[in-house]
């Protein structure tokens, strides 16, 4: 081995240890930072307009931008993750009060009231599916379970309250260096990659379109979901039908559950009060039109722009909720988009064509 091949093994050696412990220091950082990239790449487009309108002062504009997602975005979820345990317990009650009143025991009478399919269900609750004994013990534990739920997820929330305000704070602050420094770190990563400047070119705008497909689609998926929801709940005449709209957009995102934490106490609701019909009106509606939303019109709005396989889209996606969570729904479709990017490179730059053999070669002379 020679001097220079030497050195540059022991160079990539050590590189390769260094980025393998930095890597290790960086780890509890990775899904704040992650977030962090998102929303600023997002936004970015508003910090350039409201730098100008400030006369060039992009710190300022970072700071108000900052704040501004500060207030948009961490302080409703809080709150509305406090309101949900609050409403949640007050379930339960109401739940516990509906059966002492005898609501079970009326539950066959009220079935019996259902249009075209009250007979039916009337004989199946009252022959073979659950006595009144019996139904009244699975709604009184089904009610204590999904209180429990909500008041076990407060629970973690207060116990891992250090961890959590850490987790907003390493957002917020890396956000800020985002907006005033993320300009020239991707152009420093950009000038980095070891590719030709047109295959650096597709890479990074297949990025940029990938993030921006993914958010659009599940924004306008969520926002899809909630006004079905909420279409519903006005029909049906539930009670603050424009808050709980507003509630089902929000948690429309979620992984698992989404809407049903919001359309499931209304069929409860109706249940509650006698209306057995409007009950089972909006269980079909939010089981077979507003969760049923989210598996098609989310990879479909993605894919549009993205130009990916719809399979592979819903697998990256699923996969990603998978390993990495919440964060997952960008992470997944991300990687996805940049291995193909890699692959369709790989196949214009250094994949020679097999020439064509005609069907029938003639003999040779």
């Amino acid at each position: 081995m020679t001097k220079p091949q030497l050195f540059t093994a022991v160079f990539f050696a050590l590189l390769l240890l260094l980025l393998y412990q930095i890597a290790l220091m960086f780890r509890p950082f990775l899904f704040p930072v992650l977030w962090a990239v998102i929303l600023a790449h997002m936004t970015y487009p508003v910090h350039v307009r409201l730098t100008a309108r400030l006369g060039g002062r992009d710190a300022l504009s970072a700071w108000c931008l900052t704040l501004g997602v500060l207030a948009v975005v961490v302080v409703p979820v809080l709150l509305m993750a406090v309101m949900l345990v609050r409403e949640a317990v007050g379930a339960e009650l109401a739940v516990q009060a509906w059966i002492e009143a005898g609501g079970i025991q009326g539950l066959p009478a009220q079935l019996s009231k259902v249009p075209v399919v009250g007979g039916v269900l009337h004989d199946l609750i009252g022959r073979y599916l659950l006595k009144p004994d019996a139904l009244e013990e699975l709604v009184r534990s089904s009610a204590q379970v999904v209180s429990g739920f909500f008041v076990d997820q407060l629970g973690n929330l207060l116990k891992n309250a250090f961890i959590l305000v850490s987790d907003f704070l390493i957002i917020l602050f890396t956000l800020w260096f985002l907006y005033k420094d993320g300009r020239r770190w991707l152009w420093f990563l950009y000038e980095l990659v070891p590719l030709d400047d047109a295959q650096k070119q597709k890479i990074f705008a297949r990025l940029d379109i990938t993030v921006r497909a993914v958010v659009k689609g599940v924004l306008l998926t969520a926002i899809a979901q909630g006004l079905l929801a909420g279409a519903a709940y006005a029909a049906l005449g539930v009670p603050f039908a424009v808050v709980l709209t507003a509630l089902t957009i929000l948690l429309a995102p979620l992984p698992f559950g989404g809407t049903a934490f919001v359309w499931g106490p209304v069929v409860l609701y109706f249940l509650m009060v006698g209306s057995m019909g409007k009950a089972v009106m909006m269980l079909a509606w939010g089981v077979g039109v507003v969760s049923t939303v989210d598996q098609i019109l989310r990879p479909w709005l993605i894919g549009q722009d993205v130009q990916m396989p719809v399979l592979f889209l819903v697998f990256s996606i699923l996969g990603g909720l998978a390993l990495y969570g919440l964060i997952g729904l960008f992470v997944g479709p991300i990687l996805m988009s940049i291995l193909m990017t890699v692959i369709s490179i790989y196949r214009e730059e250094y994949h020679t064509p097999v020439p064509a053999v005609s069907a029938n070669p003639t003999a040779p002379s």
